[in-house]
């Protein structure tokens, strides 16, 4: 599927020249003279990318950039006849991926949005790989495990716990089980098993005492719930 792209520029001449070398370059251009165009086309559509003037007729590009950032996070590369580093800063400090000065090459341009198309496609595909719950992610292939943008800081057998039971959510397993999964061993300790639970517990749960996600299945095992159980 071709990429599309929002081009927001009162230039008649630039925006053309800018669609042509899209076009060229076998993307989907669709241009709009100013921000509320601008505003007005990403309500009835979706694009893959937006290059943006700035100094537009009516709201500015900042002013529009602000805007969109609040529910959108479409990539934006910023496009502007002002060298001043403020601007540059302000660009980048509001949401914008990339800043290209006027006068510029229309291939540089399109070399630039092909570059942050594929930097987009590459941490979606990255992304994709993330296990949800709750408010954490857990990356099964790196251990890592964020709630937001903060790391949860788990031991590699604690990690390999909880990511043996998030990977096998709703299906409940004894503490031996576990133990020969994770441990690789069918005799053991298997108080380890419960120790390490109660660890994970202290560190993902909000009340280790009533957990939410792994939860103890009364005669059975331990099991792995993604919703919250509420309680009336």
């Amino acid at each position: 599927m071709r990429a599309r792209v929002l081009i927001i520029e009162d230039e008649i001449d630039i925006a053309q020249l800018i669609s042509l070398y899209l076009k060229n370059d076998g993307m989907e251009p669709v241009l709009c003279p100013d921000a509320e165009c601008g505003l007005k086309t990403l309500l009835i559509s979706s694009f893959d990318l937006i290059i943006l003037d700035i100094n537009l007729p009516g709201m500015d590009g900042f002013q529009f950039l602000q805007t969109i950032r609040k529910s959108n996070n479409v990539p934006v590369i910023i496009v502007s006849a002002r060298k001043a580093d403020e601007d540059l800063v302000l660009g980048l400090g509001i949401g914008a991926d990339e800043f290209v000065v006027k006068p510029f090459s229309p291939k540089v341009l399109v070399a630039r949005a092909r570059a942050l198309l594929r930097r987009v496609s590459e941490k979606a595909t990255l992304n994709s790989k993330l296990i949800f719950f709750g408010d954490f992610s857990l990356d099964p292939e790196a251990y890592l495990v964020k709630k937001g943008d903060s790391r949860i800081f788990l031991t590699a057998k604690e990690f390999e716990v909880l990511r043996f039971l998030l990977l096998h959510q709703g299906k409940t397993f004894t503490a031996s089980q576990l133990y020969e999964k994770i441990w690789g061993k069918k005799y053991g300790d298997l108080a380890t098993v419960a120790i390490h639970i109660q660890r994970i517990r202290k560190k993902i749960e909000e009340d280790p005492a009533n957990p939410e996600f792994i939860q103890n299945i009364y005669g059975a095992g331990y099991t792995f719930v993604i919703q919250p159980r509420h309680t009336h």
